[in-house]
């Protein structure tokens, strides 16, 4: 079953890169240390974070099998689609076919750029209906339409999340909970996108870049989390916060060490 937080939206990466220019560099011997420590890019890691957010958005760890994913999930946003949700509605996918194309010049899934063009920012499915599932099941058997989506995660969702977790000094958890948060929220201007969410908990608690305490200031993090996801009822279930993450914060597993047990939307998860 998925569930209806499956969602994202286009991140605007010139926006976050002038947000990141603006963050607080890492400059006291705390942050040069934290500079070398494992973070959510290390490979275990972020095997970890791909099964965690797998779990919220597909009820599995298997987040590999995603690939082929294609459903409306009916939030408004169109198709919904692959590892990381890439949907019609919001720029994503479209980035990532434009990217697909350029790579793969005349490949299954070339035929429908006008059209995904014109849907951006819409739930149509004009032009898209009724072989564009079946074609993105078909492109997704491509190793190199399997790596396309693994590339436009990482520069769009991944990467940003983690750099901008590193310069605010947090550890794995901080981390993977800032990917999160830019996965289902994105990072644009309306007061649900990651920056706002950070801006918000950052009016209660510092990082520990700023001299905060990490726990205090990632649980600032996460209340504010939970209140942007209660602005739209597609994510008014918290659980991939509440009985996820609040759960290994509470445990002090800010390195998001195994053995992980959790639960969202109610299902068990365990990673020895």
């Amino acid at each position: 079953m998925k569930h209806p937080a499956r969602t994202s939206r286009r991140t605007l990466l010139t926006l976050l890169g002038a947000s990141l220019a603006s963050a607080p560099l890492l400059s006291s011997p705390r942050a040069a240390a934290l500079g070398v420590a494992v973070g959510l890019d290390d490979p275990a890691k972020k095997e970890i974070a791909m099964q965690l957010v797998s779990s919220a958005e597909n009820s599995s760890l298997d987040w590999k099998a995603q690939y082929k994913y294609i459903e409306d999930i009916g939030d408004g946003r169109g198709y919904t689609a692959g590892i990381i949700g890439f949907c019609s509605g919001t720029g994503d996918m479209l980035d990532l076919v434009e990217l697909y194309t350029d790579r793969k010049p005349g490949n299954v899934l070339a035929r429908y750029l006008p059209a995904l063009r014109r849907v951006d920012g819409s739930d149509s499915h004009a032009g898209l209906d009724p072989n564009f599932p079946a074609d993105w099941r078909r492109a997704a058997q491509d190793a190199e339409f399997r790596r396309a989506q693994d590339d436009e995660r990482d520069r769009v969702y991944f990467n940003p999340a983690v750099r901008q977790g590193k310069t605010d000094g947090l550890r794995v958890l901080g981390q993977f909970a800032y990917y999160d948060a830019i996965v289902m929220h994105g990072d644009g201007d309306d007061p649900t996108s990651f920056r706002n969410i950070r801006g918000r908990a950052l009016n209660r608690a510092r990082p520990p870049a700023q001299g905060g305490d990490e726990v205090t200031y990632l649980n600032a993090f996460l209340d504010a989390r939970v209140w942007a996801m209660k602005q739209e009822e597609a994510h008014s279930d918290t659980s991939r916060v509440d009985t996820a993450q609040r759960v290994f914060l509470r445990k002090g597993n800010l390195d998001l060490n195994p053995p992980l047990d959790w639960k969202v939307y109610g299902d068990s998860y365990h990673i020895g």
